[in-house]
């Protein structure tokens, strides 16, 4: 079993910051990837923020210069750090981690349950 379990949504200000925080925990051999996603209401969900197999960062045009995503796989950690935030962010985050171990050998994509951040004032 593999548990991700989000942490650090809430309101914030306009230009406030904020940083999420993904912990992935169960059985684990190794981490290939890993992501930031969002959903807003009344529209799909939509990849904000991710780092693949060789290690290179992928933002999203709407995020890119205020958001760095970042990974700390001896924790088992993925980071996203946002800053300069705009009501247009307001979504639910989840993060997502594709992992290899006993299950899935070659790999398999688990998700989180999401946390909420609304951009406010």
């Amino acid at each position: 079993q593999v548990q991700i379990v989000e942490s650090g949504g809430g309101l914030v200000q306009p230009g406030g910051s904020l940083r999420l925080s993904c912990a992935a925990s169960g059985s684990i051999f190794s981490i290939i990837s890993v992501g930031w996603h969002r959903q807003a209401p009344g529209k799909q969900r939509e990849l904000v923020a991710g780092i693949g197999a060789s290690e290179s960062a992928y933002y999203a045009d709407s995020v890119k210069g205020r958001f760095t995503i970042s990974r700390e796989d001896v924790k088992n950690m993925v980071y996203l750090q946002m800053s300069s935030l705009k009501p247009e962010d307001t979504a639910v985050y989840y993060c997502s981690v594709r992992l290899t171990n006993s299950d899935y050998p070659n790999g398999n994509r688990y998700w989180g349950q999401g946390t909420q951040i609304t951009v406010s004032s």
